[in-house]
């Protein structure tokens, strides 16, 4: 069963870094005017795609999303390490295949798809922001995938909230949501400024949503609880 959720979480991370980054640096290369649009609609769409074709099985890709059904008891300590664990395994292996695999002028100038921080907004207004853009990720995942009655939609919900965050906040903190996101291409390129933003906006994000989700909703629907 181990197996089963970390080759699904690494297979869905490495297919978000990887068409997430890959995005990123198209729109470099070829100077896409559209570039934000772009980035937003592949991160979406390979979200809600990877999401459908793993929440069988797991789903979560994104160690927010598995932090906040962690602090709620959806799932034990010993599973939510393997699903960490997979999710950053395959963010790093997906950001050094964009690494290998893409020119060096590109890689360099978009940091292998990897966020930053821009210059006019600060690092607490940072974290502010990447909570904020997780937590309605996390609430969309608990209100589409974790509630027993949550309507049969798949990752489109969950795929089209990332795309939304993309294109609120993208130009202020490049829209990780997600520490795994980040994780891999930071480490492919050996540039982590900034990085902590990353782990503690979504983390918190994160689990606020999850145990408002929990004991606002979920447990006071005595039918969704049964």
């Amino acid at each position: 069963m181990k197996l089963q959720h970390f080759v699904a979480e690494f297979v869905g991370t490495f297919a978000l870094v990887f068409i997430g980054g890959g995005a990123i640096a198209a729109a470099q290369a070829t100077q896409l005017s559209a570039g934000l649009i772009a980035v937003a609609l592949a991160h979406g769409i390979i979200l809600g795609v990877a999401v459908s074709a793993t929440m069988r099985v797991s789903g979560h890709l994104n160690p927010a999303i598995t932090f906040g059904l962690l602090v709620t008891r959806h799932i034990d300590a010993l599973m939510a390490a393997v699903h960490v664990v997979a999710q950053l395994t395959g963010a790093v292996l997906a950001a050094y295949a964009l690494k290998w695999l893409l020119p060096a002028s590109v890689t360099l100038a978009t940091r292998l798809g990897g966020q930053s921080v821009s210059l006019e907004t600060s690092t607490m207004q940072a974290i502010g922001l990447e909570a904020i853009a997780t937590f309605f990720l996390a609430f969309v995942v608990f209100g589409t995938a974790v509630d027993p009655k949550a309507p049969k939609i798949g990752g489109l919900a969950i795929g089209a909230t990332l795309a939304a965050g993309i294109l609120a906040i993208g130009p202020f903190t490049g829209a990780s949501l997600n520490p795994a996101r980040s994780f891999g291409p930071a480490v492919a390129s050996g540039i982590f400024e900034g990085h902590a933003v990353y782990w503690i906006g979504p983390l918190l994000g994160g689990a606020v949503a999850a145990l408002l989700y929990e004991f606002a909703i979920l447990r006071r629907d005595p039918a969704a609880t049964k």
